[in-house]
């Protein structure tokens, strides 16, 4: 595929953000048809980053409310068509092909809205391609499934299963069953998070999981972690929901105090996705750790102003 070039234009009225992440992180001729599939007026493409150890594909796009639930629909429908989860294999938990869809307000919207985009993007991905939806975060139509964990529990294979005998597994629309190949969507409205991962010394799994858990269960708000091998390297995979309770720094304090129990060090970080600019901390440990960041491309307003062109359709 090639890149279509378009103009810029500025969006005007409310503008939202949304993260579709896509159980696919090897073939990059997939995600580029998924992406192509996302072109909609109104709406631009700013960030799209492949992980292989993890099978995964994080996008970012911003745009009008209305435009944004249209692209996402689109992408959880070719990822649908193109992405099979009975042989598809990772490191990250997944219980879809378009796996995760969260809704993030970013200006003249509020959270409450989102959730109702949340809403209608699972209405839609259910109504044109029989994919059912679990809504989480701000949408969560059930207390219990506000954690996006919990409603991931067992991955694709054991939630095909489970909600064949556990109604309360069952999806929030749609269903009762999976998808036979692309499985459910978990769409949600959330604040902005930031993905970011460490790599360690090391190639000790449990050493960095044992640094997960105790980053789980050790009083900083707001934190998802988990331990794993990637690229040759222990690496603790973290999702930060709210910078401004516990910024990164303090994040990455209590990282480097508890691999210094185990012997470990951190060697360097990785910013997946895009940090709003009040995230960053210029003069901080952490960023300076950070390999491939380039602001320019790496910062939600920067790259509003200058969003990436989307993929031709093939």
């Amino acid at each position: 595929m090639t890149l279509e070039s378009k103009p810029q234009t500025q969006v005007a009225g409310p503008l939202v953000e949304c993260v579709p992440n896509f159980s696919e992180g090897v073939d990059k001729g997939r995600i580029e048809a998924i992406l192509a599939a996302m072109s909609v007026d109104g709406v631009h493409l700013l960030d799209w980053t492949m992980d292989a150890d993890h099978n995964r594909c994080v996008v970012t796009i911003a745009g009008t409310p209305a435009a944004v639930v249209e692209s996402a629909v689109r992408g959880a429908g070719k990822a649908a068509e193109l992405i099979d989860l009975t042989v598809q294999q990772g490191q990250h938990p997944r219980i879809g092909a378009a796996d995760v869809i969260p809704f993030v307000p970013v200006s003249g919207i509020k959270l409450e809205q989102c959730a109702m985009l949340a809403r209608q993007a699972g209405l839609e991905i259910w109504r044109r391609h029989g994919i059912p939806a679990y809504f989480y975060g701000a949408a969560a139509a059930r207390p219990d499934r506000a954690n996006l964990e919990e409603v991931r529990q067992g991955q694709f294979e054991g939630l095909r299963d489970a909600v064949r005998k556990d109604a309360s597994r069952r999806p929030d629309l749609g269903g009762p069953e999976l998808h036979p190949t692309a499985g459910a969507c978990a769409v949600g409205a959330r604040k902005f998070l930031v993905g970011y991962n460490i790599y360690f010394d090391s190639t000790d799994v449990a050493m960095v999981r044992a640094i997960a858990k105790d980053i789980r269960q050790g009083g900083l708000k707001g934190i998802k972690a988990m331990g794993l091998l990637a690229r040759g390297l222990a690496q603790l995979s973290m999702n930060i929901t709210d910078y401004e309770i516990t910024p990164i720094s303090q994040v990455y304090e209590r990282v480097v105090r508890l691999a210094q129990r185990h012997k470990a060090t951190p060697v360097h970080g990785e910013v997946i996705g895009l940090i709003p600019q009040a995230a960053c901390e210029r003069e901080s440990d952490w960023m300076r750790q950070l390999i491939e960041f380039d602001p320019e491309a790496k910062i939600l307003e920067r790259r509003l102003a200058h969003p990436l062109p989307w993929p031709e359709k093939g």
